[in-house]
């Protein structure tokens, strides 16, 4: 798994304490509480390793610029793009199998649902 560091383990913490994936630049800014020197080489660094040791994810929403990350260890859920302020939010609601609307002979393995509109703060 690779030595600790202090680095590591701040942006293991931002990612304990966030209800969303974040962007490289989120992880950044909300790091640099916790270690105000950290620059955004190592930011990008150790979210790669920590997607290589299977505790973060990466999120991939179709039309989106850049690559989310998220914790690993959550269940299936899928997500909400702000298209004003350009957050993404969890949603934890699935709406289940889509057996029923597949032709004959189809079969899904997974799916990721991605629903877009304004968040809470940008309708404020």
């Amino acid at each position: 798994m690779g030595r600790n560091t202090e680095q590591r383990d701040a942006i293991r913490a931002v990612f304990e304490a966030s209800a969303r994936p974040l962007k490289p630049e989120e992880v950044l800014v909300l790091a640099q509480a916790f270690v105000p020197a950290l620059g955004v080489a190592t930011v990008y660094r150790n979210l790669k390793r920590l997607c290589e040791t299977g505790e973060l994810r990466t999120v991939e929403l179709p039309g989106h610029r850049t690559t989310l990350y998220e914790s690993a260890q959550l269940d299936h859920h899928h997500h909400f793009h702000c298209q004003d302020c350009d957050r993404v939010f969890d949603v934890d609601v699935c709406p289940g199998s889509f057996t029923s609307q597949l032709p004959p002979g189809f079969q899904v393995n997974r799916h990721d649902l991605v629903l877009y509109g304004a968040c809470p703060d940008c309708t404020a």
